[in-house]
């Protein structure tokens, strides 16, 4: 009898197995999840909507404005309110490079900053983290001048 039942367990392992793997998501579609959360994001600022783009902001999130760090949500709102003001956003961004870590966890985003009247005035370089709820939300960002090639 236990010789029966041992294939059986086998198999059963294996299906629990596959079906646990198949249930993740793999790395392409976290990067794709990321990539759809920076344009999100990015939308905020052309949509003017400054109650969204709070929304992606991790609480302990760190944004550097340029020596200095801006910690934490609340300081980071209120340092980027102003861009949110006048009717006409003062610039935008969107992702060139996604990385996800092998864990899933922690990712990369880094594409172009465009002035309003798009011509390309820095790089942005944002970490994003998967938090408990399934969001991705943003723990660091810094952005740097574009330096033309």
């Amino acid at each position: 009898m236990m010789r029966s039942v041992l294939p059986v367990l086998a198999c059963a392992m294996t299906f629990a197995a596959c079906t646990a793997a198949a249930g993740e998501p793999g790395l392409e579609q976290l990067s794709q999840q990321v990539e759809n959360t920076e344009r999100a994001f990015a939308k905020t600022m052309a949509d003017r909507d400054f109650e969204a783009f709070t929304s992606f902001l991790s609480p302990e999130t760190i944004f550097f404005s340029g020596e200095t760090a801006l910690r934490g949500s609340a300081q980071v709102s209120e340092a980027w309110k102003p861009y949110f003001e006048e009717a006409a956003a003062p610039f935008s961004w969107e992702p060139e490079i996604i990385e996800v870590l092998d864990s899933g966890t922690l990712a990369l985003s880094s594409g172009p900053v465009l002035d309003a009247t798009g011509n390309r005035v820095g790089t942005f370089n944002s970490i994003w983290r998967l938090d408990e709820s399934g969001d991705w939300k943003v723990i660091f960002d810094k952005g740097n001048k574009f330096c033309e090639p």
